[in-house]
């Protein structure tokens, strides 16, 4: 085991400038000579402080737009030499090599120079960083020699253990810091590959899409992991929440209250958060195992969430609500009424948490507004080691895409209730049937082997809680094989149907529906979620 020992040398070179001066004016006072490069030593010096630059170590000037500083022996060497190994120290010595003890490197930002509109590949490449995850992996190979620090949130821990270890820093971090390094270089990488994969493929097949569309030749995913749960769906296996680095999402939502989050509240969190970001007006969903019991509109959060309890109260009990604007008190009121596992919304009024909060265990989590609608890709594992990964269903159906295929066209509250029916239909599992007005939904008939027993679950939620059918209007995330659907709509009293269409007995379908004088729109796409 190697003991610790003070760090007596320092090599420091940031893009992120964030909380550097702190960091060195502590590491100078332990009097540990700081080595830089560029911009960083220009910033370290601004701030009062002694620098010798990496040129005088190396003999050799920053050069080639600065693409070459770092990459020498004198800087690998006295990152890589191994302390308590006789030939490295002699080597060391024979070629003058003074050991750096701690490295502190961030790397040029490549992700958000991406994500800027319009960059060139020549930009993008132009900030590929070289000498820094060159740096960081020597310095993590060896790190029972040499700390490494990549993050500016890492400072502040950096900062009390030099201080409690009078500037040493302890094995144990040092490990870690070792781990958190070469995570961050197989991010990094992973970025630049996909990049360039994507760029690749965009250009061999002429593609117009923006440069993150196309699907590259391979595909890395790296997860960070943000905390261990309880368990899994079931108690008897263990689950992680892991999040891709970004800061949006469910995963990346603020619990302001109540008990942690499990694996399927997250699921079902996500799923909520999903709908109502599907929605440009105010609306609110009540999720149960992923499909929604019910999803109201309104001019107030309370009058939305009232429609949306009105679906199906009883499948509400131990729900997941989700609202798309801010929660006032009223709203909050109406949903302590009865037990709800979490409540999701983009912001609360301080009154509204207060009264969310006497639920000692209702979990309360604050997300971003335009967070969560919809990852660019999405993945789902298959056995044999398979990952299927796919672009997010982010098609949003405007009213001048939809197709009138009947004799009778829809009313204006018609044409509502069939939108409403079908941007919540779009989040219920295959085979799946929304019922609607123009204000929520009246039944959801969700997960069925055949449309026509979604068909009559939606209608029988709907009859349970009283809710009249009459005049309503019904929604399919996929085409009617058969004209039994339409027979059983007319029955139920149903007056409008939109469905993608695409069926071979299409024909027979709107026959149907002029037979009973329901107006029926086509929309030409499909919704399917399995």
């Amino acid at each position: 085991m190697v003991e610790m020992r003070k760090i007596e040398r320092a090599l420091i070179s940031v893009s992120d400038k964030a909380g550097l001066s702190e960091l060195a004016a502590v590491l100078a006072g332990f009097g540990v000579e700081i080595v830089s490069t560029g911009g960083t030593a220009g910033a370290l010096r601004a701030s009062g402080l002694t620098v010798t630059d990496v040129a005088e170590i190396t003999g050799f000037p920053e050069m080639m737009d600065g693409r070459v500083k770092t990459l020498h022996p004198k800087i690998h060497g006295a990152l890589l030499g191994v302390r308590h190994n006789a030939d490295h120290l002699a080597s060391m010595h024979n070629h003058g090599i003074s050991p750096i003890d701690l490295l502190v490197v961030n790397l040029y930002p490549f992700e958000r120079t991406i994500a800027k509109e319009g960059v060139s590949v020549e930009e993008a490449i132009e900030n590929i960083d070289i000498g820094g995850p060159a740096m960081i992996r020597s310095a993590a190979k060896n790190w029972r020699s040499v700390a490494v620090v990549t993050k500016p949130e890492d400072y502040p821990d950096t900062i009390r253990e030099l201080r409690a270890n009078d500037g040493s820093i302890s094995l144990e971090t040092k490990a870690r810091l070792a781990a958190e390094a070469y995570a961050l270089t197989s991010e990094y990488d992973r970025k630049i590959a996909e990049y360039l994969s994507q760029e690749i493929t965009r250009e061999r097949h002429h593609d117009p899409l923006p440069c993150d569309a196309p699907f590259g030749e391979s595909y890395n995913i790296y997860l960070g992991k943000v905390r261990d749960l309880r368990y899994g769906e079931n108690p008897h296996q263990r689950a992680a929440l892991y999040t891709a680095d970004e800061t949006d999402g469910i995963a990346n939502a603020e619990q302001i209250h109540g008990k942690e989050m499990s694996f399927n509240n997250y699921l079902d969190a996500d799923a909520a958060w999903d709908l109502v970001n599907d929605f440009d007006e105010l609306a609110v969903a009540i999720i149960k195992h992923t499909n929604p019991s019910g999803v109201g509109v309104g001019t107030t959060v309370d009058e939305a969430y009232a429609r949306a309890l009105a679906t199906d109260p009883v499948s509400a009990f131990g729900g997941i609500v989700a609202f798309n604007r801010k929660v006032d008190a009223k709203a909050a009121r109406s949903v302590i009424e009865i037990f709800s596992e979490v409540v999701i919304a983009p912001e609360f009024d301080y009154e509204a948490i207060e009264i969310l909060k006497t639920k000692k265990h209702l979990r309360i989590l604050r997300a971003m507004p335009e967070a969560g609608f919809y990852s660019k890709r999405q993945y789902r594992q298959i056995s044999g080691s398979g990952f299927l990964v796919q672009e997010a269903d982010r098609h949003h159906l405007n009213e001048s895409d939809i197709r009138i295929t009947t004799d009778r066209r829809p009313t204006d509250d018609e044409v509502r209730a069939m939108m409403l029916g079908w941007s919540v239909c779009k989040h219920v599992k295959s085979n799946a049937i929304v019922l609607a007005n123009e204000t929520g939904t009246l039944g959801v008939g969700a997960g069925q082997m055949n449309r026509i027993d979604s068909v009559r679950i939606a209608a029988m939620r709907a009859e349970r809680f009283g809710l009249t059918l009459k005049g309503s209007a019904l929604a399919s995330d996929a085409f009617f094989p058969f004209r039994e659907n339409v027979d059983q709509a007319a029955q139920l009293g149903i007056t409008a149907i939109i469905q993608p269409g695409g069926s071979i007995k299409d024909d027979e379908s709107i026959a149907a529906a002029n037979e009973h004088g329901i107006a029926m729109l086509f929309t030409d796409v499909r919704h399917f979620k399995h």
